[in-house]
Parts: C-alpha cells; sequence; structure tokens
C-alpha cells in the first residue's frame, strides 16, 4: 500500500490528540464535543449527516413465490 502524505498527517494529529488524553475516549470525546460548542458559540455552523433510510423488514417483502399456494401433501 503506497504513503499518503495527508493521511500520514492526519493519522499523526489524532495520535498526538489521543495521547494528550492517555488515549481515554472518554476524555478524547468530551473534548472534540467541548471544541464543537466553541466552535458553534463562534457561529459556525457545522452540517448535519443525511439520516439514514430505515431498513425495510424483510420477512414482510413479497418473494418470487409467495402468490403461489402450496398444496397439502397426500
Amino acid at each position: 500500500m503506497l504513503n499518503d502524505e495527508i493521511v500520514d498527517e492526519i493519522r499523526a494529529i489524532r495520535e498526538a490528540h489521543a495521547a494528550k488524553f492517555n488515549f481515554d475516549l472518554r476524555a478524547i470525546f468530551e473534548d472534540l464535543k467541548k471544541s464543537e460548542m466553541e466552535s458553534l458559540a463562534e457561529g459556525r455552523r457545522f452540517i448535519e449527516p443525511p439520516k439514514l433510510p430505515i431498513p425495510s423488514n424483510s420477512a414482510l417483502q413479497r418473494t418470487r413465490f409467495a402468490h403461489q399456494r402450496e398444496e397439502p401433501v397426500k
């Protein structure tokens, strides 16, 4: 796999940020949320990700032979 300088830089930043919080996921999350709230207070806007469609229940979908009735075996 080829090394990508941008990806390597992002990974290094992520690693440094995680090390700052001793790799504690809760502390990292809280810091990211704090940064997000500060950005919102400064007037920055965030774009919400698109909502995922609700997956259909395949058990309720018609099947290829659903319209045919089985004849009882004698």
